[in-house]
C-alpha cells in the first residue's frame, strides 16, 4: 500500500499536474493575447496580475508558515527569491508576453518545445548532465536539441501560405495587403522580434527552472518560495512599469477582457501553475517539466482557431514536425539512459543490504 502511494505520489500526480499546467498556460496565453490586442499595455498588464497574484498567495503562504515549525528565511534564500523574480517576472514573463503581443499563441507554444534543449544545454553547463560524446544518448540528446533550434527558427523566420483557418484574420489581412513586401514588411518584422522575444523567455524560463530546483532542495518550503519570488519580480517589474509607462491613462484598466484577463492570469499564473510547476520539480526535476511543452502546440493551435480565428500557416507545421522529432529525440536519450542505469540501481542497493560491494559478484 505505501508503495502504491509512493508510485502515485511520484509518478502519476506529476503527470496529471503537468497536463494541467500546460492546458492553463495556454488558457493564460490566449486571453492575454485577447487582452493585449484590446490596447491595454504588456507592463500594466503584467503588474497587476502579478500583485493580484501576491494576494491570492497570502493566505496560503501565512498557513504555512503557522501549520508546523517553518525552516528560517535566511538572506541566502531570500537573495536567491530575488533572482527567481528577476528571472520569472521581469524576463520571462516581460519578454514572452511582450512576443505574444507581436505575434500568436501559437508560435509561443512551438518555440517553447525548445525548452527540453535549453534545459539540457544548461544542465551540462551546470554539470548536471554528463558530457560524453560516444555514448548513442548523449548523441539522440544533442541532435534532437539542435533539430528543435533549427525547428524553432524555421517557424520564427518562415510562415508560407495559409494551411487552416480563416485567411480573414487580422494576420492574414495584413499579409494580402502587402503582397509583394519582403520578410522584413512592418508584420514580418513584427513577428520575427516576436519570435527572439519568446526564444529568449524560455531560454529564461529554462533557468528559471534550474535555480528553482536547486532552491528547494536546500529550503523545501514551496509556499514560501513561490510567495516571495513572486513579491520580488512584482516589485521590480513595478519599477520597470513607472520608467516605461509615463502616460496616466495607460495605469487605467476599463471592465471588460482587460479586467477579465488581469483575474483569470493572476488565479492561472502565480497561483496555480507556480505551486504546481514547483511542485513537480521538486518531485522529478527541470528536465521532466521541460518535457511537456509540446503538448501546448495541439492546445494552443486549437485554443487560437476557434477564439481568435487565427489560421494556421505552412512554416508552422515545418517547424512543429522538427521540434516535435528533436524532442522526442531528447526524451529516447533520456529513458535510454534510465534503462542501462537501472540495474546498476538495482545491484548498488542489492550490495548495501548485504554488506557488501555488487562489483564482488559475478
Amino acid at each position: 500500500m505505501a508503495m502504491g502511494n509512493e508510485i502515485l505520489r511520484k509518478e502519476v500526480v506529476p503527470f496529471a499536474a503537468m497536463i494541467v499546467v500546460v492546458c492553463m498556460e495556454m488558457a493564460t496565453s490566449t486571453i492575454a493575447k485577447a487582452a493585449l490586442n484590446s490596447g491595454i499595455s504588456t507592463f500594466i498588464f503584467v503588474l497587476y496580475y502579478n500583485f493580484l497574484g501576491i494576494l491570492l498567495l497570502l493566505p496560503g503562504f501565512l498557513i504555512q508558515r503557522h501549520r508546523r515549525i517553518p525552516l528560517p528565511i535566511t538572506f541566502s534564500i531570500l537573495s536567491r527569491c530575488f533572482i527567481l523574480g528577476l528571472l520569472g517576472t521581469c524576463l520571462v514573463l516581460g519578454l514572452g508576453f511582450q512576443g505574444l503581443s507581436y505575434s500568436s499563441p501559437t508560435l509561443g507554444a512551438s518555440i517553447s518545445n525548445l525548452m527540453p534543449g535549453f534545459t539540457f544545454v544548461l544542465a551540462m553547463i551546470f554539470r548536471m548532465e554528463k558530457f560524453e560524446v560516444k555514448r548513442r544518448t548523449w548523441q539522440a540528446k544533442s541532435v534532437g536539441t539542435a533539430l528543435s533550434i533549427i525547428g524553432a527558427s524555421i517557424m520564427t523566420l518562415y510562415q508560407g501560405p495559409t494551411i487552416l483557418g480563416s485567411s480573414s484574420s487580422s494576420s492574414s489581412t495584413l499579409s494580402s495587403d502587402l503582397p509583394h513586401q519582403s520578410l522584413l514588411s512592418l508584420y514580418s518584422s513584427k513577428w520575427v522580434l516576436g519570435g527572439v522575444m519568446l526564444l529568449a523567455a524560455y531560454l529564461f524560463a529554462s533557468g528559471w527552472n534550474i535555480l528553482q530546483t536547486a532552491t528547494l532542495k536546500d529550503y523545501p518550503e514551496q509556499m514560501t518560495v513561490v510567495f516571495f519570488t513572486t513579491c520580488f519580480g512584482s516589485i521590480q517589474w513595478a519599477i520597470v512599469s513607472l520608467l516605461v509607462e509615463r502616460k496616466v491613462d495607460a495605469w487605467k484598466v476599463q471592465p471588460g477582457i482587460g479586467m477579465a484577463a488581469i483575474f483569470v492570469s493572476a488565479v492561472l499564473e502565480p497561483l496555480c501553475c507556480k505551486n504546481i510547476t514547483t511542485f513537480c520539480l521538486d518531485t522529478k526535476g527541470p528536465l521532466y517539466v521541460a518535457m511537456f511543452k509540446p503538448l501546448g502546440i495541439v492546445i494552443a493551435a486549437t485554443l487560437n482557431l476557434v477564439f481568435l480565428a487565427d489560421a494556421l500557416h505552412l512554416g508552422s507545421i515545418i517547424g512543429s514536425i522538427a521540434i516535435i522529432i528533436g524532442f522526442y529525440g531528447v526524451i529516447w536519450g533520456m529513458s535510454k539512459e534510465a534503462t542501462i542505469l537501472e540495474p546498476t540501481d538495482i545491484l548498488c542497493e542489492s550490495g548495501a543490504v548485504n554488506g557488501t560491494s555488487p562489483l564482488l559478484h559475478k
